[in-house]
């Protein structure tokens, strides 16, 4: 039986990885491969996003992991790493995880790190 597509964030395509930092301080991020069109490896894109949201004293942090459908570790240390190493993104509704029925569950890989580490708030 087909699911229904899952529905996006405004403005966010799930082809490539990419992210926007609001006004409000909020760090959208959207992980759709280990490595972008570009050639970009996920560490460095995962560096970039935290310089720029560090540059920025973003507040929150929303990461789409609907489009990461396997359990690729390369995707694992570069973020688990760079959002345990910014207390903000790890109390108080500082980091939100966008799973969806494509996505690998909230009880595999970088999500359960996540859970385990972080505190997320999981949303579908």
């Amino acid at each position: 039986m087909p699911r229904p597509a899952a529905p996006t964030i405004a403005g966010q395509q799930q082809q490539t990885n990419s992210y926007s930092i609001n006004a409000d301080g909020t760090v959208y991020v959207t992980l759709a491969q280990v490595r972008g069109e570009s050639g970009e490896r996920i560490r460095a894109f995962v560096q970039r996003m935290f310089e720029s949201a560090d540059s920025a004293s973003a507040r929150r942090l929303v990461i789409d992991l609907r489009s990461i459908t396997g359990g690729d570790a390369r995707l694992l240390v570069p973020l688990v790493k760079g959002i345990v190493l910014r207390d903000r993104f790890m109390h108080g509704g500082g980091l939100y995880l966008v799973v969806g029925p494509d996505s690998f569950a909230p009880s595999q890989n970088a999500a359960t790190l996540l859970q385990q580490y972080a505190n997320p708030i999981f949303v579908r």
